[in-house]
């Protein structure tokens, strides 16, 4: 009997732990309708529309990673080997996020930047989602889930910004 406990009580507390956490992990993007507004916030630009607005505006990949949070495959993104010069954008509202400037090889699989071009780009928020803490990186206009921001990046801020491409659009330099 002291050997059954033995063996069946560890398992029992994984799957407690399990489900407390699921119960408090991140919150669903319906629910999510405020963030803490930041200083220098201007909502006079900003750009809400309904999950059905959103799904006849995006791919279903797109909807799937921006608006629900998700993350594309590592090393698939159409941006992950690109260098061009120009200004990354938000694919959801056209902010413009990330300049090429920026941009490096982090060899996570992800286009990786060291700085937004503006802090007024995004906005970051908590992610305790898949038993983690990270932080969530987010377009400022409209919400967009980027990706997340790391504190293992190259100088001069020492940050990563692992974005996901899906999430982008590519504005050349020169055709803005």
């Amino acid at each position: 009997m002291f050997r059954l406990f033995n063996v069946c009580m560890p398992l029992v507390l994984i799957v407690v732990l399990f489900v407390a956490v699921s119960c408090v992990s991140e919150p669903t993007p319906s629910s999510r309708d405020q963030y803490p507004v930041q200083e220098g916030d201007d909502f006079s630009d900003r750009v809400i529309k309904t999950d059905e607005e959103w799904q006849r505006i995006l791919t279903p990949e797109q909807y799937r990673v921006t608006r629900m949070k998700g993350t594309e495959p590592p090393f698939t993104g159409e941006f992950n080997d690109f260098y061009e010069e120009g200004t990354y954008a938000c694919v959801c509202c056209g902010n413009a996020l990330f300049s090429s400037e920026a941009k490096f090889d982090s060899g996570t699989g992800w286009p990786s930047f060291w700085a937004p071009v503006s802090d007024q780009s995004i906005t970051t928020a908590r992610d305790t989602s898949f038993l983690m803490v990270r932080t969530e990186v987010m377009c400022r206009r409209c919400d967009a889930h980027l990706g997340h921001v790391f504190k293992d990046g190259p100088e001069p801020t020492g940050l990563r910004y692992c974005i996901n491409s899906v999430a982008l659009d590519f504005i050349e330099t020169g055709k803005e």
